[in-house]
């Protein structure tokens, strides 16, 4: 969204970049910066199986892979990793990460913003899915909750405010800086340092 039109689509995976650091989210979405580095390749090798197009069926189940969701309420766009279509009308849907079986709230908020864009599709309420863990092979269930998709909503409103502003937030300059790719070009600690230098240049002139 580089123009940041108000109407302008948001991208699933900018949920997940916002609530994990909304200047990640910006350098992304709103700059089109884009790094790797050992995560996201991980990320990516995980993604491979999940990210071609298709459709498997067993024992009644089935399953659908990289599968086109939106919602127009929301102004939203993307796709789901997996969905599971079970016999009894429920609908599942599971995000990939590469990481251990541990709890991200950033996670949920995004495969909770894929099961509102499954209900707007399909007119059936999605109650639960999970994300699929690769290094332990586990599935963390996550129960899409009233307040998770108030969290959504909150989380998408301050993205398409963020993009339309056209305004890159403040770096993080925390442990979250460790895991990104973007913390090269971000440069946290060289972006704090001048912040502080400038609240200090300022004091200067306030009379005591």
């Amino acid at each position: 969204m580089a123009k940041g039109e108000a109407d302008d689509p948001i991208m699933l995976s900018a949920l997940q970049h916002y609530s994990y650091c909304p200047r990640q989210c910006a350098l992304i979405h709103m700059e089109q910066i884009f790094d790797e580095n050992v995560h996201t390749m991980r990320g990516n090798a995980v993604h491979e199986r999940v990210d071609q197009p298709g459709l498997e069926s067993f024992e009644g189940v089935r399953t659908e892979y990289a599968l086109p969701v939106w919602s127009d309420r929301l102004g939203l766009i993307g796709k789901c990793d997996v969905v599971e279509f079970y016999p009894d009308g429920r609908i599942y849907p599971v995000e990939y990460k590469h990481g251990k079986k541990r709890a991200k709230v950033h996670d949920d908020l995004q495969l909770a913003a894929q099961a509102l864009c499954l209900e707007e599709m399909l007119g059936t309420p999605v109650t639960h899915g999970a994300i699929y863990h690769h290094s332990s092979r586990r599935r963390r269930e996550i129960v899409i909750t009233d307040s998770l998709r108030q969290q959504v909503e909150e989380t998408v409103k301050a993205v398409r405010s963020m993009l339309v502003s056209q305004k890159l937030p403040s770096p993080a300059n925390d442990a979250r800086c460790k895991e990104c790719s973007l913390m090269e070009i971000c440069q946290p600690q060289a972006m704090a340092d001048k912040a502080g230098q400038s609240k200090a240049r300022e004091s200067l002139f306030e009379p005591d």
